[in-house]
């Protein structure tokens, strides 16, 4: 056939890069994966040190201040749920992950937002990464990850920060280029360095636009979390890939109620952390 005349060899050719990569630069991914382990291990120790009824009364108090009575009511009541069902503990292995991911994903992409707004030739370079990475198949992210970092709990975060780590970056560009040009003069005219615009005017202004990034970074990232079961990260996740390949659904099922509950009080409290309604 005349296309296996003409085949490229490309999966080859990756594989030999990242064999090269693997080979010369280990000590650097060792770091890596030292450093994510790291955060996961403390907010394991963090999470699992509370009591989880004083979680609940936490979380409760939370959406109660940045959201209204009504919310924080059904949050206490998935909160119980989830203790009921005995999945506790496994949440908090799955909030562990997704606080480690959703942070480095906003560390990441919050500052590259802001040089992709100030910069023509970043911008030009981002946006067709950003496209793809955001088109993607969500199994595709684990490739490279359990290529470079083997399974666990780090090749786990790693396909959830890329996969979370676009719309930080699209919405903090978004707000900062919607800051009026003249607020930005106004800026200028009294003085004030780059530093001082960006941190004082820009940053402010864009707070609404950054927030939902913030938002859809950590939605994005519990999705990606249950899809990361598969290369055994752990958590509710892997509850959920096991109990289908074992046709278990009992206990899947229960896995997906707690996913959603977590899930459904995270969005209320990111949607509510400033002001108006984003």
């Amino acid at each position: 056939m005349l296309a296996d005349t003409f085949n490229l060899g490309i999966g080859k050719f990756l594989v030999n890069l990242i064999d090269f990569l693997i080979d010369n630069y280990s000590g650097f991914f060792d770091l890596i994966s030292y450093v994510i382990q790291s955060g996961v291990d403390f907010f394991h120790i963090l999470l699992f040190s509370i009591n989880p009824y004083l979680m609940i009364l936490l979380i409760a108090v939370i959406v109660w201040k940045t959201v209204n009575l009504k919310s924080m009511l059904y949050s206490v009541f998935f909160l119980v749920i989830i203790v009921m069902m005995g999945l506790w503990d496994t949440s908090m292995i799955t909030l562990s992950l997704i606080i480690t991911s959703t942070l480095i994903a906003l560390l990441l992409g919050i500052p590259l937002g802001i040089v992709k707004a100030r910069s023509k030739l970043v911008s030009t370079l981002l946006d067709p990464m950003l496209d793809v990475m955001q088109t993607l198949p969500s199994l595709a992210y684990l490739i490279p990850a359990v290529l470079f970092f083997g399974i666990g709990e780090v090749p786990g975060v790693i396909a959830t920060v890329i996969f979370a780590m676009p719309p930080a970056i699209k919405l903090t560009a978004l707000g900062i280029e919607q800051v009026s040009n003249e607020l930005i003069e106004v800026g200028r005219a009294f003085g004030g360095t780059s530093w001082q615009i960006l941190t004082k005017i820009e940053l402010p202004t864009a707070v609404p636009s950054i927030m939902m990034g913030v938002n859809q970074a950590i939605m994005l990232s519990f999705s990606m979390v249950v899809i990361a079961g598969f290369i055994g990260s752990g958590g509710l996740g892997e509850v959920i890939i096991s109990g289908i390949q074992r046709y278990s659904l009992a206990p899947a099922l229960e896995a997906g109620i707690a996913v959603t509950f977590l899930a459904v009080i995270f969005d209320r409290i990111t949607r509510n952390l400033v002001g108006s309604k984003i």
